[in-house]
């Protein structure tokens, strides 16, 4: 087998079975508690900010100069908003629960659809980082992939919950789950193509992946964690996460 389908069948793996447990979970247990979600977002926050600091970076950093690590940081950021943008403003209007697109309000299915729409998109920087991941090493290419597959589980419960509440079958709706993370794969596919062009677009694509890393940790998982729980158990989580990342990153 090629490394190319190697590193997209990976990416397609881990992109999709964060999403299916989440699903999964969504579907049987409908409503997991805050306490838990907020505990699962805080270790992926964890996980990832030691990644980004103990391997992404400091592996650009032996391959490029500061300046080409920082533009790919900034590209990585711009990349997050404009998902987010695209997702928030075209699809999906959080703070209103409607769907902007036709105007339908509290509506469970569509909402759950269109958030399966969203995350698809919000997935492929995602896998992109996963490829460029395994174009840099082994290590570092499983660490970015173990960290965006526990980063999934809380959006497959997200996609689950109103779909199955709102009259979709258990099998559907982990059939959407499952579909949203295959843009994952696809992502790692082009991330891999591009990493093995030359040395400078591979630390380009790993300061990248960090930027997607950092916007994600700072703009989502520890927000969401802090608006559903209260208690110390996300500050747990963090550490935990932040300890298995460093862990990971030294085997």
């Amino acid at each position: 087998m090629s490394d190319l389908i190697r590193v997209t069948l990976l990416g397609l793996f881990f992109g999709t079975f964060g999403t299916t447990i989440g699903g999964i979970i969504g579907v049987f247990f409908k409503n997991p508690s805050n306490k838990i979600l907020s505990f699962i977002l805080s270790l992926a926050a964890g996980l990832m900010t030691a990644i980004v600091s103990f391997d992404l970076i400091p592996e650009a950093l032996k391959i490029s100069s500061v300046t080409s690590v920082i533009l790919g940081i900034i590209l990585g950021i711009i990349c997050m908003v404009i998902c987010d943008l695209l997702v928030e403003r075209r699809f999906y209007d959080k703070n209103y629960g409607k769907i902007n697109q036709i105007g339908i309000k509290d509506n469970l299915l569509m909402t759950g659809i269109i958030t399966s729409i969203g995350l698809a998109i919000h997935n492929f920087p995602e896998g992109l980082a996963i490829g460029s991941g395994f174009g840099a090493s082994l290590t570092l290419g499983y660490s970015l992939a173990i960290a965006i597959c526990i980063h999934d589980i809380p959006e497959g419960i997200s996609m689950a919950v109103p779909m199955k509440n709102g009259g979709m079958k258990a099998s559907k709706v982990i059939y959407y789950v499952v579909l949203s993370g295959i843009t994952t794969g696809i992502g790692a596919f082009i991330g891999k193509i591009i990493g093995e062009i030359s040395i400078n677009i591979i630390a380009m694509c790993l300061s990248f992946a960090a930027g997607t890393m950092l916007y994600i940790v700072s703009g989502e998982l520890t927000p969401e964690s802090n608006k559903l729980y209260d208690g110390k158990i996300k500050v747990l989580g963090n550490i935990i996460g932040f300890i298995l990342g460093l862990l990971a990153v030294n085997i």
